[in-house]
């Protein structure tokens, strides 16, 4: 049972990983204007849990993919799971790194500035179905530094289609 708890779907639904990532700029746009920066907490838990479990123990993943996404009239787009997963190791990178800086020093203008870092990240997925962590991984991919094994479909994740196409 925990082999399947700690896991990540694969493939994954883009949709829903779009909207998952418009929900982490709306939680990061709200801690950093409202100057509440134990929300980056949240953010970052909510990173960690879908690093290990996939949306299975996060909340903002479970809102997602059982309420939200099975309410649209959008088909799913399915990507390969394994550079989902590493986009979402980023965001723990960023989201950690900040609610050390802010909760743990004392540096929310520092942490803020890191989650910069991340709405941009975010707001590529979001808007433009541009997943940077993705194409980061097919580049450590390319150099060999993540093995082909790893992800067999994403050998080929320059020669898909933009988000929202179909291939012919």
């Amino acid at each position: 049972m925990l082999t399947e708890l700690f896991s990540f779907p694969n493939p994954v639904n883009e949709v829903s990983a779009r909207l998952v990532a418009g929900g982490v700029i709306v939680a990061t746009v709200v801690a950093i204007a409202a100057d509440q920066p134990w929300l980056l907490a949240v953010v970052a838990y909510g990173f960690v849990a879908r690093v290990l479990t996939g949306p299975s123990l996060s909340p903002l993943g479970q809102l997602v993919t059982r309420v939200i996404t099975p309410r649209l009239r959008v088909a799913p787009r399915l990507v390969p799971g394994p550079p989902k997963r590493f986009a979402q190791a980023m965001g723990v990178a960023f989201s950690v790194t900040a609610a050390v800086l802010a909760l743990g020093f004392g540096l929310r203008g520092a942490a803020y500035s890191v989650m910069g870092g991340l709405l941009v990240a975010a707001s590529l997925e979001a808007f433009l179905g541009y997943c940077l962590g993705c194409r980061i991984f097919a580049l450590l991919m390319r150099a060999g530094v993540i093995p082909e094994s790893v992800c067999e479909e994403c050998n080929d994740i320059w020669g898909r289609p933009p988000a929202g196409r179909q291939a012919a």
